[in-house]
Formats: C-alpha cells, sequence, structure tokens
C-alpha cells in the first residue's frame, strides 16, 4: 500500500472575514503539532501546499475566492506546488459544483468545526482533540479576535449565511475562556469578541443570553485590558452587555451593530425583525447608558424595491443619528436566500450614487466628530510603524476598519504593543493627529 506524501511546508491564505481567520489559526495549530512548517499568506512560493480558506458571501468574494483558487491550480500546474486543498464558506455552499469544475484541487472541506478535522485527516496528520481552544495566532501580537457561536437562526432576506454555516451554536464558556487565557499568555492586550451573531450567546445551550455572563468572565483574565464586541444583532439586544460596558473599565465603549436600514417597508422586506422605532429607541439607549459610546454600523442601499423617498428617510436618519463609523454596501442578490426572488430593481447607477451620498454625509460627520476630540486625551494602543508614523488607535476603533492614531515617530519612542495616553493635536475626516502625554 503507497504511504500518503504528508507536506512538509503548508501555506494557508485566508479570505473574507475574522471568523474565517479564527477557523484558519486553530487549522495552523494542528497542522504545527503534527510537525509541520505552517506559515500564513506566505508570498513566496517556498511551501508544497496550499490551503485555500474562502468567502463565499457576495458576488465579489466568491469571485476573489475562485480566482485565488485558480492562482493555486496554475502553480500545482507548473511543479510549484504538490497539493492544493479548499475549505470555508465558497466550498460548503458550492461542494457540488466545485470539485467538478476545477478537478486540481486535491481535496473541497466545508466551513465547520468538523472540516477542520477532516482536512488534516485528508492531509494525512493526526487531529488532537486536546488542542481544541489552541491557535496560531496570525494578528498583530496585541490583539486578537474570539469566536464565540458559529452560524445564525435569523433570516434576513439578504444573507445566505445560515445555509452556509448553519444554525446557531454557541461555543461553550468554559472552552472559551481556556481560549482566551491561551491567547492572553501569549501576550494578546485586546479581545475582540466575533460571531454571526453575538446577542444570541448562549440561547442554545444555556437557554438565556448569556452574552454579559461571559464578558463578566473575560475581564477577569489578567493582561486582557480591551474587550470589543462585533457583529451585534439589533433585536433583542442585551441591555445588560450596555451596562456592564458602562461600568467595566475593560470592555471598551464600542458595539458594531448593522442596522441595514431604517425604512418600515424596506426592514420588513429584509426580514430584519426590528423597526424604525425599535431601531432608533435601541440606539438612543445606547447612548443614555453609554455615555460617549461609539457605534459602528453597516447599511445596505438599493434593495429590491427601495425608492428614492425611501432612501431619503435612510439619508436622514444617518444626518440625524451621527454614527461614529459607518459603511455602506449596495445590494446585490444571492441564490438561495429569498430576496433572490424579487426583482432586482434599483439600476446599479442609482445603487452606487446611493452609497456615494451617504459616505459623503458619513465624512463630514466623521469630521465633526473627530473635531470635538481636539485637545483632548486619549489612551491608545499602538499598532505598526507606517510612513514616519506610529499607528495606534483609541477604544472607539477597532482593527483595519476604523479611525487611526498618527504619532510622529521621530517625536517619541514607542513599542508596538504597549498602551500611551496621547493628547490630540490635529484631525481630519478619519484619522487623528497625537503626541505622547
Amino acid at each position: 500500500m503507497k504511504t500518503k506524501q504528508i507536506p512538509k511546508k503548508i501555506n494557508v491564505i485566508t479570505m473574507g472575514c475574522s471568523k474565517n481567520l479564527v477557523d484558519s489559526e486553530h487549522l495552523m495549530a494542528q497542522l504545527k503539532a503534527n510537525k509541520i512548517q505552517v506559515m500564513h499568506e506566505q508570498d513566496n512560493e517556498d511551501y508544497d501546499a496550499v490551503i485555500i480558506n474562502t468567502c463565499g458571501f457576495i458576488a465579489d468574494a466568491k469571485e476573489e475566492s475562485i480566482d485565488m483558487i485558480l492562482n493555486a491550480v496554475d502553480a500545482k500546474r507548473a511543479g510549484h506546488l504538490d497539493k492544493v486543498y479548499v475549505m470555508g464558506c465558497l466550498s460548503e455552499r458550492y461542494k457540488n459544483e466545485l470539485p467538478s469544475e476545477i478537478t486540481e484541487v486535491d481535496g473541497y472541506y466545508g466551513a465547520t468545526d468538523a472540516d477542520i478535522k477532516k482536512i488534516t485527516e485528508g492531509i494525512g496528520v493526526e487531529y488532537r482533540d486536546e488542542l481544541v481552544g489552541e491557535r496560531e495566532l496570525t494578528t498583530p501580537s496585541h490583539y486578537a479576535y474570539l469566536k464565540i457561536s458559529e452560524g445564525c437562526n435569523r433570516t434576513c432576506a439578504f444573507c445566505a449565511i445560515p445555509k452556509i454555516r448553519g444554525k446557531h451554536k454557541s461555543i461553550e464558556m468554559d472552552i472559551l475562556l481556556q481560549e482566551a487565557r491561551s491567547i492572553a499568555d501569549k501576550g494578546v492586550k485586546e479581545l475582540i469578541l466575533i460571531a454571526q451573531d453575538l446577542v444570541s450567546y448562549g440561547i442554545d445551550i444555556y437557554k438565556r443570553l448569556a452574552l454579559a455572563e461571559l464578558l463578566r468572565e473575560l475581564v477577569k483574565i489578567e493582561g486582557i485590558e480591551w474587550i470589543r464586541l462585533h457583529y451585534t444583532y439589533p433585536n433583542n439586544f442585551p441591555i445588560d452587555v450596555l451596562e456592564l460596558m458602562n461600568s467595566e473599565e475593560k470592555i471598551a465603549n464600542y458595539v458594531d451593530i448593522p442596522l441595514q436600514h431604517i425604512n418600515d417597508r424596506v426592514l420588513k422586506s429584509m426580514k430584519r425583525n426590528h423597526n424604525s422605532e425599535t431601531t432608533r429607541g435601541l440606539v438612543n439607549k445606547m447612548r443614555e447608558t453609554v455615555p460617549g459610546v461609539a457605534i459602528r454600523t453597516t447599511l445596505i442601499v438599493g434593495f429590491p424595491g427601495e425608492t428614492d423617498e425611501e432612501f431619503q428617510e435612510l439619508k436622514e436618519f444617518v444626518r440625524d443619528s451621527k454614527f461614529d463609523r459607518m459603511g455602506v454596501f449596495t445590494y446585490s442578490p444571492e441564490e438561495n436566500t429569498s430576496a433572490f426572488d424579487l426583482e432586482d430593481d434599483v439600476p446599479e447607477e442609482v445603487k452606487l450614487e446611493r452609497k456615494e451620498e451617504l459616505m459623503q454625509l458619513q465624512q463630514g460627520i466623521s469630521l465633526e466628530i473627530n473635531q470635538n476630540k481636539l485637545g483632548k486625551t486619549y489612551k491608545v494602543i499602538i499598532d505598526r510603524i507606517e510612513d514616519e508614523h506610529y499607528v495606534g488607535r483609541t477604544e472607539f476603533d477597532s482593527p483595519e476598519v476604523d479611525n487611526e492614531v498618527l504619532i510622529e515617530y521621530d517625536s517619541c519612542d514607542l513599542e508596538i504593543g504597549k498602551f500611551y495616553q496621547v493628547k490630540i493635536t490635529q484631525v481630519d475626516s478619519f484619522d487623528l493627529y497625537a503626541k505622547i502625554v
């Protein structure tokens, strides 16, 4: 019987969101424990196998993932690679089509925890149960993501994630705390909690909303100084989380909450289970309970049937709400979603115009918010050095997506991953300039 050739060096490439990144980090820990030299998104070709963790959420992400697979297959044909493996959301979503369309891939795997076990076995190494919760971190050494649940029970009309990732499944608190302690032992100071639906944590395994309970345990972990919340859902938002945020210094005054729209008809068509009144009420409640809280949101323009009047209502909502951070997506129809059967009747150029209008509006709001920070002092963490500046963040900003604080490199001697007090000396729409206090 021929012995399976096990790769000596594997390059793991992660597409899409931070939830995928956590999956890649878990897989990398398993591979490393099996004496495989593992790297993440290595540019050179000094490896003999590649694992592509794909995204299958929207059209652009799918196209990018397919391009990455084809590039890897080309490298294999040219003799630069021995093996190409594909995992994640794209291969979960198109598990019947991909193997017949791109046949040179050595193994296709899905997007569940069980698939991490399958891919290690497919490579020819042992999956080690005792390593559950262990990760090979790929983020800068001072922050890391903590995925607290998988899947989603919501039925949003535009979203394919429940079809890809399945029903909401919380990770047991003991496992999460063990993982968080392990991360803190590696020097991580900021934990960013992620899930498809963060606020529903615990409802399946504990029969109650347990996010606040989890946070109370996480703040006890020595070394962790900031805990940040991403991907919260507006419906049934747990107010005890806001109360804890206001009283607990380690929990950043920051909430990422995708509201998507404000018009009642559009929200109903989106199957969002919240309306204009409850949305406005929640935003007000957040600001009342946590004075100074930074709210990041995302919106969708051009959803089927969105009229100019409904868009104007959304625009007024943005103008009135003055969100600290905001992203805007144009609607794109996705198969296996209920909105896919609706007529995509808003022209693409109108979608883009509406997106641009909102982003221009937000740019002015962001500048106004930043101008109010002039002369004030903030605690920042230093992420990196870039273009003669130390680049850091306040508690009101998440890495890679939000505003940054720039400090002249020649003016001081700072360490990456350390906290400092800074005074804001200058601002623009999306960045703050500061000096060390």
